[in-house]
C-alpha cells in the first residue's frame, strides 16, 4: 500500500540507532539502552543517568569555541560541559539555522517484539532493516521503516525481557503513515486482526482521508491517504502545554521551522507543525494542545528522538540558550569516539542530538 520514490542524495548523511551499538562490551558493560524503574531494570539507559554530569563520562578534552563560533583549542575534563559557553548567544542560535539537522528515528518500547514486527511489516508495509539481541543486558532491538537508516526516519523497537506491557500514558499522541490507499489499508489491518479506531474518511475540516489503527501495544496510528512520498512514516504527535512556547523552543533550540498551524475551536484544540523540511518529504513533528490542559502523564511507553547534527556542543548551548534542561552533557560516548547530547523540551519531552560523521562510521 505504500510506494516510496528515491530520497535525494542528502547533505545530512547520518543515522547510527539510538547510541545502543552491536558489541556492548565495547561501552565497558554500560548499556546504553537500559533504564532502571524501581526493583527492575528495563532497557532504555538515560543518556546521563548513569554516570554524574560532573564526571563527563570519562571525556578528557573538548573543543573550545570563539565567540565567532570557531574552534580555538581544547579544555580539561572538569570544563568540558563549558566548552562552548564564550560563543554569544546570536551566533550559536544562528549556527543552529545553518545546522544540518534531520531527524533520524524515534524509540519506544514494546512488550513483544515478534508480534509488533509482525505487524509492521505486513499491515504497514515496513521492512525490518536490522535486529540485535543483548542478552547481557536483557533487551532486543529492532529497526524498521520504509529506507536505510542514512536517509530515512526509522523506528528503533526496544524489548527488555520479561516485561509485556508498558503505560503509552495521555501524552503521547500518534505516529503518521502516508498511504495511497486509507481504505486497503485498513481491510488489511482487519483481515491481520489488526484494531482500527477510525474508519477512513476525510479529516475533520479538510479533505485528506485519514484513518487511525492501533498496533499490537495500543500505539495509535494514522494513516493518511498520500501520493508517492520519500519519507512515508511521516509524524509524530505529542501534545504540550504550551504551544506558542514549544515552538519558540523547537524553532531556535531544534532549527526547526513552522511548516504550519491550526486552531480547532470548535474541538478545543490547537496543532502546529514543524520539521526540516516540507510534510510531504519530511517527517515532521505534530504538536497538539488541548484547551486548558497544560500537564500530561507520559507513562513509561515512549522514549524518545534522534536528531543529527555537526555539533553536539553548540547543540547543548543553544539548548540551554532557549530554557531546554541538557540530561547528558555534550561528548564522547564511553569507549567510543561517537559524540552526542541529551535533552528535555519544555514539556519534558526527551530528544537525543547525534553527530552527523560519527552516526555514518557507527551505521558502517
Amino acid at each position: 500500500m505504500v510506494r516510496i520514490i528515491p530520497m535525494a542524495a542528502s547533505s545530512v548523511r547520518p543515522s547510527l540507532s539510538t547510541f545502543r551499538f552491536a558489541g556492548a562490551s565495547r561501552l565497558g558493560g554500560l548499556s546504553l539502552t537500559a533504564f532502571a524503574p524501581p526493583r527492575r531494570q528495563l532497557a532504555f539507559f538515560h543518556l546521563g543517568s548513569a554516570v554524574s554530569q560532573s564526571q563527563s563520562f570519562g571525556l578528557k578534552a573538548s573543543r573550545m569555541l570563539r565567540s565567532d563560533g570557531k574552534t580555538m583549542g581544547v579544555v580539561s575534563a572538569g570544563n568540558a560541559a563549558q566548552a562552548s559557553t564564550t560563543a554569544s548567544p546570536e551566533n550559536v542560535l544562528e549556527w543552529v539555522k545553518q545546522d544540518k539537522r534531520r531527524l533520524l528515528h524515534v524509540v519506544y518500547r514494546v512488550g513483544d517484539l515478534d508480534r509488533t514486527i509482525k505487524f509492521y511489516t505486513e499491515c504497514l508495509g515496513m521492512k525490518l532493516l536490522r535486529k540485535r539481541d543483548i542478552p547481557e543486558e536483557r533487551y532486543t532491538n529492532a529497526f524498521l521503516g520504509y529506507g536505510p537508516e542514512d536517509s530515512h526516519f526509522v523506528i528503533e523497537l526496544t524489548y527488555n525481557y520479561g516485561v509485556d506491557k508498558y503505560d503509552i500514558g495521555t501524552a503521547f499522541g500518534h505516529f503518521g503513515v502516508a498511504v495511497e490507499d486509507v481504505a486497503k489499508t485498513v481491510e488489511l489491518v482487519k483481515a491481520k486482526g489488526g484494531k482500527v479506531t477510525r474508519e477512513p474518511g476525510p479529516v475533520k475540516g479538510g479533505n485528506t482521508v485519514i484513518a487511525f489503527v492501533e498496533d499490537p501495544d495500543g500505539y495509535k496510528f494514522e494513516l493518511l491517504e498520500r501520493g508517492p512520498t520519500p519519507e512515508p512514516l511521516c509524524q509524530i504527535m505529542l501534545r504540550v502545554g504550551d504551544l506558542d512556547r514549544s515552538i519558540a523552543f523547537y524553532e531556535k533550540a531544534f532549527g526547526m521551522e513552522l511548516l504550519r498551524k491550526r486552531d480547532n475551536p470548535e474541538y478545543k484544540y490547537t496543532i502546529a507543525m514543524l520539521g526540516y523540511g516540507p510534510e510531504d518529504k519530511n517527517a515532521v513533528l505534530e504538536l497538539t494542545y488541548n484547551y486548558g490542559v497544560t500537564e500530561y502523564d507520559k507513562g513509561n511507553a515512549y522514549a524518545q528522538i534522534a536528531v543529527g547534527t555537526d555539533d553536539v556542543y553548540k547543540t547543548a548551548e543553544a539548548i540551554k540558550l532557549c530554557g531546554g534542561k541538557i540530561t547528558r552533557e555534550p561528548g564522547p560516548l564511553p569507549g567510543l569516539n561517537t559524540k552526542i547530547t541529551a535533552c528535555l523540551d519544555p514539556d519534558g519531552w526527551k530528544s537525543v542530538f547525534v553527530d552527523n560523521v560519527d552516526f555514518l562510521k557507527e551505521l558502517e
